[in-house]
């Protein structure tokens, strides 16, 4: 088990070469929670844009000679990568990095390009690069950083509690991300030993919760794999060492799904003015889809884990976001086919102050009858009032109106 005497040192081994990360309060998720008040602990502004290098940085400090010269291997759905590569560069240690290969470009371009690690994609996801590595490292003497199941990682991710603890020292509650554990087993440890009435809550996506399924059952299980847009927290199994901390410090855990982690993306992006990866995002999600009650009335601290997110999936979630959300939708129309009224149309849309973004007259391929048209039009909106509004105005005219879901 790792102890705060663990964390301490890592701290001082760490100090200089990781600057702690600012933890601004939120009015706008103060106002719109029932939180006494939110504070945002901002790990997504780290040099790699993850919390991991502060993990990766300290076990490479405690790696004798012999091991620096032989070189580090991990595998790593791309944070624990990039982190690792980062500061073994720095260090003038070998890095071979294992990703899955479906891992977004950005964090295998930065790994291998801007911090000059050996990438191998290889696997569907973390366990299969995992078993890569392993097969790797034993065939080439290489030293494993396992990405959470490591004293030393953990302590390393710990002095984020020590931050915490000086930063909000009158907070109630921390929420943090989980995927194998050892972001929450270091910082629930740091606060816990420190103020043991902090609460701390963990939170992982429903598609793979298995820190949650594993203390339910009482003993670590493996889930089978699943696809998420929280790739840096889909860990099919905890470690043994991380189960065991969290079982000891963590008061809760929950799940979120998908479409909340998009929101949540969604909502920093457009409230905080902040970018934040899904597996980042989930204490997010959480709070403002009130899956932890007992924040109530707390002063509560959500950390956000990383921000290193592909721009075509920020694209994809901005657009499904704003469609949840009422600002984007698409309608159906059935119109006359006759001269005029494709004008009348959009004068309607016009009127009622709604964007066309996109739209299709459709004939050969409608549905309609004889002497009707279909006109799909993508119209930006202000929310769902609006919508309600321009379908009942259309539907004055006569048209058939349907909106697509």
């Amino acid at each position: 088990m790792v102890k705060l005497q663990d964390i301490l040192a890592a701290r001082e081994r760490i100090r200089g070469a990781i600057r702690p990360t600012p933890c601004p309060a939120s009015d706008y998720f103060t106002e719109r929670t029932g939180c006494a008040a939110v504070w945002f602990k901002m790990e997504n502004l780290q040099r790699t844009g993850a919390f991991k290098e502060r993990g990766a940085l300290n076990k490479l400090l405690t790696l004798t000679a012999e091991e620096k010269a032989r070189g580090v291997i991990a595998a790593s759905a791309g944070n624990h990568a990039q982190g690792l590569a980062y500061h073994a560069r720095k260090l003038g240690v070998k890095a071979t990095i294992v990703m899955p290969e479906r891992t977004p470009l950005i964090k295998v371009s930065r790994t291998r390009d801007e911090y000059g690690a050996q990438v191998v994609l290889t696997g569907a996801n973390f366990d299969e690069a995992y078993a890569e590595a392993v097969r790797i490292q034993q065939e080439q003497n290489l030293v494993f950083v396992h990405p959470f199941n490591d004293a030393q990682v953990i302590a390393g991710q710990g002095t984020i509690g020590l931050e915490l603890l000086e930063q909000t020292p009158f907070v109630d509650m921390v929420v943090v991300p989980i995927g194998g554990g050892g972001l929450i087993s270091g910082i629930a440890c740091a606060l816990k030993e420190t103020n043991p009435r902090i609460q701390v809550v963990g939170v992982q996506t429903e598609v793979l919760g298995s820190m949650k399924a594993s203390l339910d059952a009482g003993h670590v299980v493996e889930l089978p794999a699943g696809a998420t847009i929280a790739d840096g927290i889909a860990v099919r199994k905890p470690g043994e060492l991380t189960y065991s901390m969290v079982r000891k410090y963590v008061d809760q855990v929950v799940t979120v799904d998908e479409e909340e982690i998009a929101n949540a993306i969604l909502v920093m992006l457009e409230q905080e003015k902040s970018v934040v990866e899904g597996a980042g995002a989930v204490g997010v999600a959480a709070l403002i889809n009130n899956h932890i009650p007992s924040a109530n009335d707390k002063k509560v601290v959500v950390l956000l884990g990383g921000g290193n997110i592909d721009m075509n999936v920020i694209s994809r979630i901005i657009e499904r976001g704003l469609v949840k959300a009422g600002r984007l939708v698409r309608l159906e129309v059935r119109l006359p086919d006759r001269p005029g009224m494709m004008a009348l149309l959009t004068s309607q849309i016009a009127e009622r102050r709604a964007n066309i973004v996109e739209i299709h007259h459709n004939r050969a391929f409608s549905k309609a009858s004889l002497g009707e048209v279909t006109v799909e039009v993508t119209l930006e909106t202000t929310g769902r009032p609006h919508i309600l509004e321009l379908i009942d105005a259309l539907g004055r005219q006569g048209w058939q109106v349907a909106e697509e879901t």
